[in-house]
C-alpha cells in the first residue's frame, strides 16, 4: 500500500502534514489538514486505517510542541495528569469502538457544541488572557479528570474539535490563560493519540512507514508553531484557536448537510 504512493501524492501528504503540525501546534486543529489529506491522498484505504495512521503522524508533532511549551510554560503538572492519564485510556476505549460505531450521527452534536464555542469565545474578547485559576485544588482536579476521560473518548471514537473542546475547558472551566491552556492541552493530546494508536496499532490499522514520514514533517511545523506561540502569547493562541474552531465548525456543517 505505502509501495503504491506516487511521488505527487507523498509530496502532498507531507506538505499538509507539515501545516497541520505548525496549526496544531499553536491552538490545535492540525487534524483539519492533515486528516483530509490522508483521505484524499489514500482513497482505497479502510477510513479506520487512515484515522490510525493520521493518529502516528501527528503524535511526534504534539509531542515536541508539548516539549517546547514546558521549557518556557510550567503549569501545574497534577493538572496535566489528572486530565492525561483520563484521556489516555477514554481514546484507547473510542478507538476500540471506532469501526463498530457509525460517526456521523455524532456530526450535528458536535456542530453545535463548536458553534457554541466560537460565539463565546468571540463575545468574550477578554477571555484567556491572563491567568485566574477558578475552584480549589482539589475541585480543579476533579474537573480535570472528567473533562479528560469524556474528550479523550472522543478524539478516539470521533476526533474534530477535540483542541477546541480541551481549551475551552481549560480557559473557562478551569480560569487558565490562552498560552497555557495550549501547553496543557499538548500534553493531553500527545496522550490521547498515544491510546488510539496502541489500539489501532493491535488492530493492525495503521501504515507504519507512512505515518512515521508524516510524523518527521509534523515535527518541523510544531517547532515552527510552538516558537510562533510562545513568541505571541494568549493574544496570539486566541486568534488562531478562534480561526480553527470556524474551520472546524465549515468542515463539520459541509459533512453534516452532505450526509443527509
Amino acid at each position: 500500500m505505502f509501495a503504491d504512493l506516487t511521488l505527487a501524492t507523498g509530496l502532498f501528504l507531507i506538505s499538509a502534514s507539515f501545516f497541520a503540525g505548525f496549526v496544531d501546534s499553536i491552538a490545535g486543529g492540525g487534524g483539519l489538514i492533515q486528516l483530509p489529506a490522508l483521505l484524499i491522498g489514500l482513497p482505497k484505504t479502510d477510513t479506520v486505517t487512515v484515522l490510525g495512521t493520521n493518529k502516528l503522524g501527528s503524535v511526534f508533532g504534539t509531542t515536541t510542541a508539548a516539549a517546547l511549551y514546558r521549557r518556557q510554560i510550567k503549569p501545574d503538572l497534577r493538572v496535566v495528569a489528572a486530565m492525561a492519564l483520563p484521556a489516555f485510556i477514554g481514546s484507547a476505549a473510542g478507538a476500540s469502538l471506532a469501526s463498530r460505531i457509525p460517526t456521523q450521527s455524532m456530526r450535528p452534536i458536535v456542530l453545535v457544541l463548536l458553534i457554541v464555542v466560537a460565539i463565546y469565545t468571540w463575545l468574550k474578547p477578554d477571555l484567556g488572557k491572563i491567568e485566574l485559576l477558578r475552584h480549589a485544588p482539589k475541585r480543579r482536579i476533579q474537573i480535570s479528570i472528567a473533562a479528560g476521560v469524556i474528550i479523550g473518548f472522543y478524539d478516539g471514537i470521533f476526533g474534530p474539535g477535540t483542541g477546541s473542546f480541551l481549551m475551552l475547558i481549560l480557559v473557562v472551566s478551569l480560569g487558565y490563560a490562552f498560552i497555557t491552556a495550549s501547553a496543557i492541552a499538548k500534553v493531553v493530546n500527545v496522550s490521547t493519540n498515544v491510546g488510539a494508536i496502541v489500539i489501532f496499532g493491535l488492530n493492525g490499522a495503521i501504515i507504519w512507514q507512512l505515518g512515521l514520514i508524516l510524523g518527521a514533517a509534523n515535527v518541523t511545523g510544531a517547532i515552527f508553531g510552538s516558537r510562533l506561540a510562545i513568541k505571541g502569547g494568549s493574544t496570539l493562541v486566541r486568534k488562531v484557536f478562534l480561526i480553527v474552531t470556524l474551520a472546524l465548525i465549515l468542515k463539520v456543517g459541509i459533512d453534516t448537510f452532505a450526509s443527509f
